[in-house]
């Protein structure tokens, strides 16, 4: 049965978990305010010490690599690559949207709406379903959007859907007139690396592992200082 770490720093929240199989040994979520690089590691080593283990026991350990805040996503690959560097532990990338979906409870036909706040009036998003047996069924890739293209696609399934993410309170403000839109609960409305480690297991029963070296961030769009970089650029191109 695997042991599988799992992180995410992806957002605003922090937390990390530890699961054996489908069981959660311990976890951890703070909203604090407190920067992530102050709050990971002490958090990762307190629920390790819960679960009575050391990081060399671990069969894998997984990350939510994106999309979410670049700051956010580089310091939990970054924690994670150096954890995982020394006893050449599996890492194990996993969409933080795709993860959101895990912890959630829904009908057959409710459509999961993986929302997360990308600013200027966009979103990061994807849409999930489950299965009788309970599994995650992707629906659509992971993309970065407008809200009224968001509305737009949502229109066209005619099927409950379930905004979870923190993204997920500015949709339904904007949705809830015109579409069948619920919030997932307050306790499973964000990130919760729970989700990341439990989408980790079947990635790794998949062959998806990787190693520490070559896990790496995934970006929906370039970061906001890099984008206004090559807007500067075209600017100066076209003069």
């Amino acid at each position: 049965m695997p042991v599988i770490l799992g992180v995410d720093t992806s957002a605003k929240t922090v937390s990390c978990a530890v699961i054996n199989d489908d069981r959660i040994l311990a976890s951890y979520f703070a909203d604090t305010g407190l920067t992530h690089s102050q709050t990971l590691m002490p958090m990762i080593q307190s629920v390790l010490h819960t679960a009575g283990l050391n990081v060399a026991q671990l069969d894998a350990i997984a990350v939510n690599a994106g999309p979410g805040s670049f700051t956010g996503v580089r310091i939990g690959v970054a924690a994670v690559k150096g954890m995982a560097f020394a006893d050449n532990i599996p890492c194990i990338s996993v969409s933080t949207l795709e993860a959101m979906a895990y912890p959630l409870s829904v009908d057959s036909d409710t459509v999961i709406c993986s929302t997360m706040d990308a600013r200027c009036q966009q979103v990061y998003t994807a849409l999930f379903e489950k299965d009788a047996a309970g599994s995650v069924c992707r629906l659509t890739e992971d993309e970065a959007m407008s809200l009224d293209h968001l509305q737009a696609k949502l229109e066209q399934l005619n099927r409950p859907i379930l905004l979870v993410g923190d993204g997920a309170a500015i949709c339904y403000e904007r949705f809830r007139h015109s579409l069948s839109v619920q919030l997932a609960p307050a306790e499973v409305r964000y990130q919760q690396a729970a989700g990341t480690a439990r989408a980790a297991l079947i990635k790794l029963a998949n062959g998806e592992a990787v190693s520490p070296e070559t896990l790496l961030p995934v970006y929906l769009r370039l970061p906001q200082a890099e984008r206004e970089l090559r807007q500067r650029l075209q600017l100066t191109e076209q003069k």
